[in-house]
């Protein structure tokens, strides 16, 4: 039997954080969700940050209103962005740590000491129809948790390896991508469904592929960041070509 294709949400925050650095509407994030979807995007990932620093509340609105493919909205377990998400009625809600200080997400979700409230939120944004998933660190200990939370899925954070990788910190990296491989065979035993993320490019998001239990990739910021270079149409084609080929699909 073939494996099952892996998935790929792209993540478009960073286009507008190019249009926030400039003011006005343009770059457009809701155009450049549709462009990935044409190009093979299997869906759009867009993180409302609360202090507004790239995706607007106007940018859920639209993607919403004007996407053909399911919208994972990323967010903080907050009394605000449930609201929004209830409003809203994305195909799906990625709760993510979130600290204003931060360049980017660090980390994944502390699902122990944040158990309770986010069983909360989890249970409130499912009586909604959305779909909930937890982004994690790759432990034993935030799976069970986050199984306990009642998460039907959870996002693996690959930042870590992804970093060491670019440092060239080979036994780093080697520690960290066998924390990704034994949580992701941790998934199916427990019976979550496994997606992956952060820090991604063309080589490691080849590598990771290749585990069979990762049924989704959420890529934004290098994939932005190569579309300057060769369009973001090609930078995807370029993504689902590493994807599949670290699948064994091609």
């Amino acid at each position: 039997m073939s494996p099952a294709p892996i998935r790929l949400g792209v993540n478009i925050d960073h286009v507008a954080t190019v249009r926030n650095a400039r003011g006005g509407a343009l770059p457009d994030p809701v155009r450049a969700a549709k462009i990935a979807i044409d190009a093979g995007a299997d869906g759009i990932t867009a993180h409302l940050r609360e202090d507004r620093r790239h995706i607007r509340d106007e940018d859920m609105a639209r993607l919403r209103r004007e996407i053909s493919k399911p919208l994972n909205f990323e967010m903080a377990a907050t009394d605000e962005m449930v609201a929004i998400a209830l409003h809203t009625r994305p195909h799906a809600c990625c709760l993510v740590p979130e600290k204003r200080s931060e360049r980017t997400t660090e980390g994944g979700l502390d699902v122990i000491a944040g158990h309770d409230h986010l069983k909360i939120v989890a249970a409130e944004l499912k009586r909604a129809g959305i779909r909930v998933s937890l982004f994690i660190e790759p432990s034993l200990e935030a799976l069970e948790a986050s199984r306990s939370i009642g998460a039907p899925v959870v996002e693996l954070h690959t930042g870590s390896w992804c970093d060491a990788v670019a440092h060239g910190e080979i036994d780093k990296a080697n520690h960290e991508f066998g924390r990704i491989r034994v949580a992701a065979a941790q998934t199916e035993t427990l019976g979550i469904e496994c997606h992956a993320g952060h820090g991604l490019d063309f080589a490691t998001a080849k590598k990771i592929s290749g585990l069979p239990q990762i049924a989704e990739l959420n890529i934004g910021h290098f994939l932005i960041g190569e579309a300057i270079f060769v369009g973001l149409t090609e930078a995807i084609h370029h993504m689902r070509r590493a994807m599949d080929e670290g699948r064994g699909l091609s």
